[in-house]
């Protein structure tokens, strides 16, 4: 979810900078109800945009002990998953015979199922995103997209010096903060930041065109016709 949820914010950010350069004069009011519907329309935008302030606290909460229990504590995820299933099964047996003993009948468990369709839709989704990220690798591989080929390797270039210095469970903790403070903040804030990110954009895309034409125009020309083919 918060994988998905974060690529929809993305695009989002990056369309909202582009209509800001062309028109500043985006109403407040549309502003939040296209954050809202990008961020999927649903509970999940609610509890991101912070409209169900008690849910998005707690998700806060639990994440912090989660990273506190992870991070400080030395125990692995295995180790954490391992325990607190066994706490949930023991005083759920308990609770059944303890209502067995007073003649009480227990409060019945919802039953978990996983139907055909949504197991179907889940598949399917996984293998169009799978066969999207194999394409994007294919014409990376190939040299087809050159300013595709830039962005990823300045993106794993920087995860890998973000890597040194916090752990991957760091990084989830991050992300999850970041994703219920950030859209909020740029939700209330659309037009300023857009406007800033706008003049932002123009300027790191002016200085990209100066790089990619000095570097396109050193590369031999079958380089160049294999990339326009």
């Amino acid at each position: 979810m918060e994988a998905g949820t974060g690529a929809g914010l993305a695009e989002a950010a990056n369309s909202g900078i582009e209509s800001s350069a062309a028109d500043p004069s985006t109403s407040g009011t549309a502003s939040r109800l296209s954050v809202h519907r990008i961020a999927g329309g649903g509970k999940a935008a609610d509890i991101i945009l912070w409209k169900r302030g008690r849910v998005t606290v707690g998700v806060i909460f639990g994440a912090t002990m989660a990273w506190w229990l992870f991070e400080k504590s030395g125990l692995s995820f295995l180790t954490v998953c391992s325990d607190v299933l066994l706490i949930l099964i023991v005083v759920q047996f308990i609770r059944i015979k303890v209502a067995g003993l007073l003649n009480k009948q227990p409060r019945p468990l919802p039953e978990l199922v996983l139907s055909e369709e949504m197991v179907s839709n889940a598949a399917a989704s996984f293998r169009v995103k799978v066969n999207n990220m194999l394409m994007i690798a294919h014409d990376i591989t190939l040299g087809k997209d050159f300013r595709l080929f830039f962005q990823v390797v300045l993106l794993l270039w920087l995860l890998s010096v973000i890597g040194n210095f916090c752990s991957s469970i760091t990084l989830a903790y991050i992300g999850t903060i970041a994703l219920v403070t950030i859209p909020a903040l740029y939700s209330k804030n659309q037009e300023q930041v857009d406007r800033y990110a706008g003049m932002v954009h123009r300027n790191i895309s002016r200085h990209y065109k100066i790089v990619d034409e000095n570097v396109m125009s050193r590369l031999p020309r079958s380089l160049i016709r294999d990339k326009d083919d």
